[in-house]
């Protein structure tokens, strides 16, 4: 198995394992046949431990291997209703949180089945992340909505509305918890500052004027937190200084609506994945495609 695992997935019903240096495919898994009639795949993402896959489609999420040509589901995790529209794990992958059209966010242990926690949002989820407390998770959501889910108290602890109604697409947190940022359908980046001394506090810090009048479907901190990305329906991705929010780079090459990124370890590369049915590797210190991936 290659040393950096780099996975794709489509609306063609496939999911695809990329050697990333050389962009050759390794592995395919048809999604599509008749025992996921009809579902469709929205989001992936791969364990802390790297050994497995879960992928997001409507209405499950079910986990695959990674380290074996095994193509069929190990388990499926059901409960939610339509489509699941974001998922992640534990830092320990201890369990697991998804967030869903069906408005709400849910917490399912990976060592007991069922769901554990269930929260209700009252509009179409479209995003959630995990603090890096692993305590408590923020959603996002179709009516404009931030919320805070404090896993302790199992109840709510603050909510915002940024910008009124306008929906909110995506969220990311920084790895030392100090920003989080929130990106609409707008095209506007809303950062806040959080306290130290209250985790659910959001100080308001800077708003950005990201992607006039698109879609931001996907806004990310670097792992060294140095950038924030934001990929949108104007087929651009583009890199921010954290320092002062200005703009330090735009990524064009994409033909079409640019839906997911995500770094590299080392913070020095990005991966992106759009729906001109490639995915790039970029060099953010140039600015410039070094491969792509397509098939």
């Amino acid at each position: 198995m290659p040393s950096v695992i780099l996975a794709t997935a489509s609306y063609d019903h496939t999911i695809r394992f990329w050697e990333a240096p050389s962009g050759m495919c390794y592995r395919t898994i048809q999604y599509g046949d008749s025992q996921y009639a009809g579902s469709h795949i929205n989001k992936i993402e791969i364990t802390p431990d790297k050994q497995y896959l879960a992928v997001a489609g409507n209405p499950h999420v079910r986990l695959f291997e990674v380290a074996t040509n095994n193509n069929s589901p190990i388990t499926s995790f059901d409960g939610h209703k339509t489509n699941v529209t974001a998922v992640g794990f534990q830092k320990e992958g201890k369990w697991m949180y998804t967030s869903s059209e069906d408005g709400t966010v849910k917490v399912w242990d990976l060592r007991a089945p069922g769901c554990q926690r269930d929260y209700e949002c009252a509009a179409p989820v479209n995003t959630v992340v995990l603090h890096p407390n692993q305590a408590e998770l923020i959603s996002a959501d179709q009516n404009g909505n931030i919320r805070v889910w404090d896993l302790t108290a199992n109840a709510c602890s603050r909510e915002l509305v940024p910008d009124g109604e306008i929906g909110i697409k995506t969220l990311t947190i920084s790895s030392d918890a100090s920003l989080v940022v929130a990106g609409n359908n707008k095209g506007r980046c809303f950062v806040w500052r959080l306290a130290d001394d209250d985790t659910s506090r959001f100080e308001p810090l800077q708003k950005l004027e990201a992607h006039h009048n698109a879609y931001i479907l996907k806004a990310l901190f670097s792992p060294d937190t140095r950038y924030l990305a934001t990929a949108s329906s104007d087929h651009t991705i583009k890199l921010w200084s954290t320092k002062r929010f200005t703009l330090a780079k735009t990524l064009s090459g994409h033909q079409r609506w640019v839906w997911d990124a995500v770094f590299s370890a080392d913070s020095a590369y990005l991966v992106t994945g759009s729906s001109d049915h490639s995915a790039r590797l970029w060099d953010l210190n140039t600015g410039d495609t070094i491969r792509q991936y397509t098939g």
